[in-house]
């Protein structure tokens, strides 16, 4: 049986089977999210939308912004770690740093941010001769700390409080908790499974080990606290009427996150906002939807509008760096050159002699 089913896999992927159905599922999601989203805000009031965002106080923004920035520091260990898992241990924090914030922020307002963030961190890895091959390494086992901790966050969230969940997907609540133990099963399976041995995954020099049980943890724990800091941002910027706990704001904050992922546009752009107007339908619109935007503005533009500026001020200095050290080398070459030429004429003449 297993045989047959890598066959079928093997046989999709010859098809381009896959891909064509990932495709197809991501068209459904952004078209499903802009019909709701189209639906929920007819007879939107701008004036009360715009008081709303006049009367957000200051140092809630503030608080808001300073859980965004947690967010993304966490998010630089992301890369920190998957650095230390291949073996890439000589690249120092200040690059996986940069390199983990900058490819993130712009992967998430570019969208495809494997690819996008791919391509940031191959421009910034190869100066300290990393291969292709070590930043896709890198890219894996960011990801799958990613995943990790929303399969954490998600399970445990849901477990306990399966009405959030079920105001997105409208399945049953017991059906959520279900659903929400199988995820928790699975994640302690693999635990488990990755504590045993040394596992590893894929082929050739494609081959990358798996982190063992205590580092697996570790990756949950860096997923946990990002998504956690994350979530209270958003929490913190959502109406204070009615109160809704944090633990629904965080699953349907995730559920959001994940779904935009799954859609492949821009900072999920569309689709985060019709899940997180679906699931927090208890609040004003306006209100909530002031908050969404300035939750947008913190953890989207403002990281992107940095990065942006970063990779441009880097560029900048290669680029100086690059003429200096071209120059050196010419000017080293313009001396050598008539010393060169005087000492083969000397030469020539010494047989002579």
């Amino acid at each position: 049986m297993l045989e047959t089913l890598r066959g079928t896999i093997a046989y999709m992927r010859e098809k381009q089977i896959l891909h064509k159905l990932g495709v197809l599922i991501s068209i459904a999601i952004i078209a499903i999210a802009c019909f709701i989203l189209y639906e929920m805000l007819k007879g939107l009031d701008t004036d009360d939308l715009y008081e709303a965002l006049r009367e957000t106080e200051f140092r809630t923004i503030l608080l808001a912004g300073l859980c965004v920035a947690a967010g993304y520091f966490t998010l630089t260990f992301y890369d920190l770690f998957a650095l230390r898992a291949i073996g890439r241990g000589q690249v120092p924090y200040r690059i996986a740093a940069f390199a983990g914030f900058t490819s993130y922020s712009i992967g998430h307002n570019v969208g495809a941010s494997v690819f996008t963030g791919g391509v940031v961190r191959y421009r910034i890895y190869s100066a300290w001769n990393l291969t292709a091959v070590d930043v896709a390494k890198v890219c894996f086992l960011a990801g799958l700390t990613f995943w990790l901790g929303n399969a954490a966050v998600l399970g445990l969230g849901v477990a306990y409080h399966p009405e959030a969940a079920a105001s997105i997907d409208k399945l049953p609540i017991w059906l959520n908790r279900l659903a929400a133990i199988c995820i928790l099963i699975g994640l302690v399976a693999y635990v488990m499974w990755v504590w045993a041995k040394p596992r590893e995954v894929g082929r050739g020099s494609w081959t990358v080990t798996l982190p063992g049980g205590p580092l697996t943890l570790l990756q949950i724990v860096i997923g946990i606290v990002d998504l956690g800091f994350c979530a209270l941002a958003m929490y913190i910027l959502v109406p204070d009427e009615p109160h809704v706990g944090f633990v629904v704001v965080a699953v349907i904050f995730v559920s959001a996150t994940l779904l935009g992922f799954a859609s492949h546009s821009p900072g999920g752009l569309g689709v985060f906002d019709a899940a997180m107007l679906v699931g927090l339908f208890q609040f004003d619109r306006e209100e909530l939807l002031a908050g969404m935007l300035l939750f947008r503005v913190l953890y989207y533009l403002v990281p992107f509008f940095i990065s942006v500026i970063l990779l441009s001020l880097r560029e900048l200095i290669v680029g100086l760096r690059a003429k200096r050290v071209a120059a050196a080398l010419q000017r080293l070459d313009d001396v050598a050159k008539p010393n060169g030429t005087q000492g083969s004429a000397q030469g020539s003449r010494s047989p002579v002699a």
